[in-house]
């Protein structure tokens, strides 16, 4: 394309438009994620070329060379690092053939992304090793003909800073695209803030400056908000995820939509965003509906006067942040299922895994891991969090009691969690450990649970620990805490509820009940005395499984209510006391869709197969 593109983005009323994901649609026609995408330039170009055809045809005017990994480190683990530059060369020109077939201005990219090797010093490549690797495979890209180089989805700033300085050594006249990517706190992995990135991208050297993959387009909004708040004049990048990737019957599924892009195509313009595209999940017809609403305001957007009242870095722990999927669907009005599980009291965790699949495949929205429950010895809560997250790809919500631990074991492990990409918390104050396998152990503890809200709420959730000493960045925890329908003492119950609720509690999970009428009462008392209680309640569901079940839990577990009708028909069920006890937990679900924000489910005896039947009921 003739014309330059940096004076193209100066002249440009509205953001030029790139283009979306390769990898999502390489695979969505068959390529394996094993294998190597780039050598697919060699070996199955009508495949690649195709993809830059359909962005071209969705309005993109630039499109970024099918090169992402092809740099010696990506290239050696497919024994094909001695074809770099032809993979590289190959790239460029699949990408000018789409565009002359197009007849139309669109400029090409060459591609750079992480070379898949960590640099000193978190890692044993040296600075210089890394800058020639960048360097070879930019000085390919430049001789090829690109039009730019975008060096994106690099979340090392140690790394970056080397592929700047690479493509500047060999293509001086390219302009150099460099785009980081963040982590859910709006960090890079390595801690770094959106202000310092800006900062460091500009100073390196890089032409453009802006963001890619991460979260979703109202992450990267933000982010865009906090880069053109540190440096105002800079010319701004973004393209973002199809929102946070979820695994659904095994495979992975990108949950925000082409109509959600073009919504955010001005709201991306109006933050200073000068070229918008998207990346991972995100396709042509994501592009088209972002090129739309751009073309619907030919003028261009009236871009919003950003203010820090105080400091950048202050003003970054100070925008609005939802902070896990949980905490977005009930944001949204979603009615939410969250299904408890108990860690193992061994090594394996082959059934959890098992279990937690199931769950996830019939539609439950997060699994709630259950610590130490009835004071007996079970895996970390925390490591099963991590495994359920990790292999099963559901989000968690970690069950946190104030039971046994004191005040540097509770930051501690929170610190942990944290690190572990943990962001639901539930506080409890924990079974008593006199009732459990070690009656001998101590139940000391420091802080009651409104006390350790209160720590994660006002405390961590600023970026300062118990003493005020600052922890360096903001957590992002979205923590729960507990309500019980059928208290007795309602005013007693209503006292802590207030107390929670003061502290910062974001949601409440209820014990178990089987009277939906009572437990609305309860809420419609404490409303009447307090005001509304303006934070979401999921209702605790206990499916019975037995008549001596229901027995033993109406006459022997404090808190729990179980009508007399209810446990006649438990009686009555006789061998099929499961089946009914399933149809009663649907028939409570059903009725407290009108007044809960979603059900806590409690499976008994490891039956998820019930719970499973449950949940795709509720659905």
């Amino acid at each position: 394309m003739s014309g330059n593109f940096l004076s193209l983005l100066e002249s440009s009323l509205t953001p030029l438009v790139a283009d979306g994901a390769m990898g999502t649609l390489l695979h969505a026609r068959g390529i394996d994620f094993d294998r190597c995408f780039d050598e697919l330039n060699l070996t199955q170009p009508a495949v690649v070329a195709d993809v830059h055809r359909e962005y071209i045809e969705a309005g993109a005017q630039i499109v970024l060379t099918n090169t992402f990994g092809a740099n010696r480190y990506k290239l050696a683990k497919h024994g094909l690092e001695q074809r770099l530059a032809e993979i590289n060369r190959a790239g460029v020109e699949l990408a000018r053939r789409a565009v002359a077939a197009s007849f139309r201005e669109v400029l090409i990219a060459g591609d750079i992304g992480p070379l898949g090797v960590r640099i000193a010093p978190f890692g044993r490549v040296q600075p210089e090793q890394a800058r020639a690797a960048f360097a070879e495979q930019a000085a390919a890209l430049v001789e090829a003909g690109v039009d730019l180089i975008v060096v994106e989805t690099i979340s090392d700033l140690y790394e970056i800073r080397e592929a700047i300085a690479a493509a500047r050594l060999v293509g001086a006249s390219v302009p150099v695209v460099a785009t980081v990517t963040f982590t859910r706190d709006d960090r890079t992995l390595l801690g770094d803030s959106p202000e310092k990135t800006a900062r460091m991208l500009s100073e390196a050297g890089a032409d453009v400056i802006g963001a890619n993959c991460s979260g979703g387009p109202a992450q990267l909004l933000r982010l865009l908000k906090q880069m053109r708040l540190t440096l105002p004049e800079a010319k701004l990048w973004v393209k973002p995820n199809a929102g946070w990737p979820e695994q659904v019957g095994g495979r992975i599924m990108y949950p925000a939509d082409a109509d959600y892009f073009g919504d955010y195509a001005l709201a991306f313009c109006e933050a200073g965003a000068r070229i918008i595209g998207g990346c991972c999940g995100t396709t042509p017809q994501h592009i088209a509906a972002m090129r739309q609403a751009l073309d619907a305001n030919p003028d261009g957007c009236r871009m919003q006067v950003l203010q820090a009242a105080e400091t950048p870095e202050a003003a970054e722990s100070t925008e609005s942040e939802l902070p896990s999927r949980l905490a977005q669907k009930l944001a949204e009005g979603k009615f939410v299922i969250s299904v408890e599980m108990d860690p193992p009291r061994g090594l394996s965790t082959h059934k959890l895994i098992a279990g937690a699949s199931l769950l996830a495949e019939a539609g439950a929205d997060v699994i709630n891991v259950a610590d130490s429950p009835m004071a007996r010895m079970r895996m970390s809560a925390w490591a099963v969090c991590d495994v359920v997250q990790r292999q099963v790809g559901v989000e968690t919500t970690l069950h946190f009691p104030t039971r046994g631990r004191n005040l540097l074991r509770v930051q501690g492990d929170l610190l942990a969690a944290h690190a572990l990409g943990l962001r639901n918390i539930f506080v409890v104050m924990g079974d008593p450990t006199s009732i459990g396998d070690y009656p001998e152990a101590t139940d000391n503890y420091d802080l009651v649970p409104s006390g350790l809200i209160k720590l994660i709420k006002q405390g961590f959730n600023t970026g300062l620990d118990h003493s005020g000493t600052s922890i360096g960045q903001p957590t992002a925890f979205f923590v729960g805490a507990a309500l019980n329908l059928a208290a007795q003492d309602r005013e007693a119950e209503f006292k802590n509820l207030r107390r929670k609720a003061r502290a910062g509690a974001d949601f409440f999970l209820t014990q178990p009940i089987y009277d939906p009428a009572a437990a609305r009462v309860f809420l419609e008392e404490y409303t009447s005395a307090n005001g509304p209680l303006d934070r979401p309640v999921l209702i605790g569901i206990l499916p019975l499984v037995s008549a001596r079940h229901a027995t033993f839990l109406h006459h022997e577990v404090p808190g729990v209510f179980i009508p007399e009708d209810v446990r006649r028909r438990m009686e009555a069920a006789g061998d099929s006391a499961a089946r009914v006890g399933v149809e009663l937990a649907v028939q409570l679900i059903e009725a407290v869709k009108a007044w809960g924000q979603g059900v806590y489910l409690m499976p008994q005896f490891n039956r998820y197969d019930l719970i499973a039947e449950i949940v795709e009921a509720a659905r």
